[in-house]
């Protein structure tokens, strides 16, 4: 089962915030750098997507629609229901969690991976996770303004503000300037990369500390991770299934099924952090918990798939054995 070597990073950093939790005038600062690695982070986002990547993939449009309402309709209706799970199973905390972590959009680059591998749609699949980030830089916000506000009280005129500012701002001069940089961006993409998990480091430790200060941590017991577990594994056969026989119903080609299915059921934790961290501001330690389990649920569960997959294609596309060849053969002769 693969183990995301960055899980293990942000766990460590989840660590280092509940041993020496940024306090006084050290939080001030921090603070202060999170929201600019939030800005740099979009900021990146932008330069990287390619336009005409995006424009040509609209010919596939009814993948991408489909990839779409998974994403962003199907898998809140999903969180909505499970509001019947507080308080029995769920704490409320930790429900806002879920909701939120239904509303963030699709990964690229493990939905590109497990495309891949299981021979499926690359494509296809590098389009939908584009299109998909990039609708999430407004739908997200605005489902979570929809679904969230009302109930958490904390979403307000300053917060879209925040959100214009933080996210979307950088995200449209990144796209801006891509005609400028977007050589740069790509020799140098490995580096930025490290720029690119180092910032969402500093957003995790500095939202842990804000929790830890605050002493939300109490407000969790191991039963209610556990219940988290459970919720979120039944929200991922769920929507696994749901793009496997949708597509199908659809009437979808294999390869085109395969990219729907880990497009449109995996969420962006790279996207959904720094997003937590502008929504939620002191809840946002709490918030991400669920988005760091389930992204960790995902890669192990969609690993296996995709093996399979590969697979399957491979016994579709092997050569008849030998000796059903002479059979065959034989009959011919016979028959002639």
């Amino acid at each position: 089962m693969p183990i995301d070597p960055y899980i293990l990073l942000l766990l460590g950093t989840v660590g280092l915030a509940a041993l020496f939790p940024a306090r006084g005038p050290a939080a001030g600062v921090a603070s202060g750098a999170s929201t600019a690695a939030v800005a740099l982070l979009f900021f990146l986002y932008g330069a990287r997507l390619s336009t005409r990547e995006a424009l040509d993939g609209l010919r596939h449009w009814r993948l991408h629609v489909t990839v779409l309402a998974c994403t962003f309709l199907v898998f809140p209706l999903l969180g909505l229901a499970a509001r019947g799970l507080v308080p029995v199973i769920l704490t409320h905390p930790l429900y806002q969690g879920l909701l939120f972590l239904t509303l963030v959009p699709s990964t690229v680059q493990s939905s590109i991976a497990f495309t891949s591998m299981a021979r499926g749609n690359v494509p296809a699949a590098i389009c939908a996770g584009s299109f998909s980030s990039l609708v999430g830089i407004v739908a997200t916000p605005l489902l979570a303004a929809s679904l969230l506000g009302g109930s958490g009280g904390w979403f307000s005129a300053d917060s879209l503000l925040k959100i214009v500012l933080q996210l979307l701002v950088p995200f449209l001069a990144g796209q801006l300037l891509r005609r400028w940089i977007g050589g740069f961006v790509t020799r140098h993409k490995q580096v930025l990369g490290l720029v690119d998990r180092g910032s969402i480091l500093l957003v995790v430790y500095t939202a842990f500390s804000v929790g830890v200060v605050q002493g939300i941590w109490h407000q969790v017991s191991p039963a209610r991770l556990g219940g988290l577990v459970v919720v979120e594994a039944a929200v991922l056969a769920v929507m696994l299934l749901l793009t496997w026989y949708g597509g199908k119903a659809l009437r979808f080609g294999r390869e085109d099924r395969i990219a729907i299915q880990f497009a449109g059921s995996k969420k962006s934790l790279a996207a959904g952090l720094p997003m937590a961290s502008v929504l939620f501001g002191a809840q946002a330690a709490l918030a991400v918990l669920p988005l760091m389990l389930f992204h960790q649920m995902q890669l192990i569960v969609c690993a296996v798939i995709a093996k399979w997959r590969a697979r399957e294609a491979a016994e579709v596309s092997a050569p008849q054995p030998a000796a059903a060849t002479r059979t065959a053969a034989g009959t011919g002769t016979r028959s002639g």
